[in-house]
């Protein structure tokens, strides 16, 4: 099972020894382990050749599957990772030659606390293997289904560390272009981590230029309106305002505009028609509400960007400490 020529295994290093997980995992090496996944018994043969173990489905697409898998090195120390299985032989055309390549480069540049950590990147025939830390307590979106509303002071760390991971991506020239809740990971100790980079793109040429761009991305629901209508649009600041309605959405367990009809959509957002629950009100603070609104703002040279974000009064009482667990 030969890496991918320009991709370098476990090029991130691991933290915890989770061993005992991933002996445990080992019983998905059975026959029908390899069924449940719908994963050849070839494949999972090599894998555990190079130390993985798979284990059960979390996640499902078109031309992409989502597991658990333990890996563990020649000393017996394991870690407890989840494995992106992309089928290149049933994926788009424009996906494997243009977005597809472009997320394994950016995968292997970046690195940061709030990211997910990418842990080996494997190929075998027309599939690839990511494997990736295992984010304990899912996603945030299902988080809030099953919780509710976010409390002000939480939302407000969790908030912090999307914005420090994003300033990060920015500051590289990365643009993520698929914030949502679903693709906000939390970890074991309850932090942020970004995930789902198969929309990020690079914002400037090979000269330095800044480019827009000019690809419909990500889910309306969180899309910026520039976006919507189909324009050439900024992608970094189109990601701010993909923050401010996560941010809308951790406060209030709703969304800030109804995605159902995009026409309507586009004028709601252009008119601003975005309101926090009534009962929520008081208990949300005017800082809090400011930082919504100058995110969803929707002339976009007028929206904040990821730096003026982090340093707005709302942010300022954030103690770095908070944040800084992995």
């Amino acid at each position: 099972m030969p890496l991918l020529n320009h991709l370098v295994e476990n090029s991130r290093k691991t933290t915890r020894t989770h061993a005992e997980e991933t002996r445990a995992m080992s019983k998905y090496n059975s026959s029908a382990g390899t069924r449940q996944l719908g994963t050849r018994s070839s494949d999972v043969d090599a894998l555990a050749q190079r130390g993985y173990n798979v284990g059960h489905k979390i996640g499902e697409g078109s031309y992409a599957t989502v597991i658990t898998a333990g890996y563990a090195d020649d000393h017996g120390h394991g870690v407890h990772l989840a494995c992106k299985i992309i089928d290149k032989a049933k994926a788009p055309t424009d996906f494997v030659n243009k977005f597809f390549p472009r997320e394994l480069e950016i995968l292997t540049k970046i690195d940061h606390s709030n990211i997910i950590q990418i842990h080996s990147i494997l190929q075998r025939g027309p599939k690839i293997f990511i494997f990736m830390r295992y984010a304990e307590n899912g996603d945030l979106l299902s988080h809030i289904k099953r919780s509710g509303p976010i409390d002000e002071k939480q939302a407000k760390i969790w908030f912090f560390q999307m914005s420090k991971a994003l300033k990060y991506l920015h500051n590289l020239d990365i643009a993520h272009r698929d914030l949502k809740c679903e693709n906000i990971l939390l970890s074991k100790r309850l932090n942020i981590k970004l995930a789902d980079f198969g929309f990020a793109r690079y914002c400037r040429d090979d000269n330095g230029r800044e480019i827009n761009s000019e690809t419909y991305c990500g889910s309306a629901a969180y899309a910026a309106p520039e976006v919507v209508c189909g324009r050439p649009y900024d992608p970094k600041l189109a990601d701010a305002w993909s923050l401010g309605v996560i941010l809308f959405i951790m406060m209030n367990a709703k969304m800030p505009f109804d995605d159902s009809n995009l026409t309507k959509l586009l004028e709601d957002q252009r008119n601003r028609k975005f309101a926090f629950r009534r009962k929520l009100q008081e208990t949300i603070s005017a800082q809090a509400k400011a930082t919504v609104s100058v995110l969803l703002e929707p002339e976009a040279h007028a929206r904040w960007n990821l730096r003026e974000i982090l340093n707005c009064a709302w942010l300022r009482t954030v103690e770095e400490s908070q944040t800084t667990n992995p």
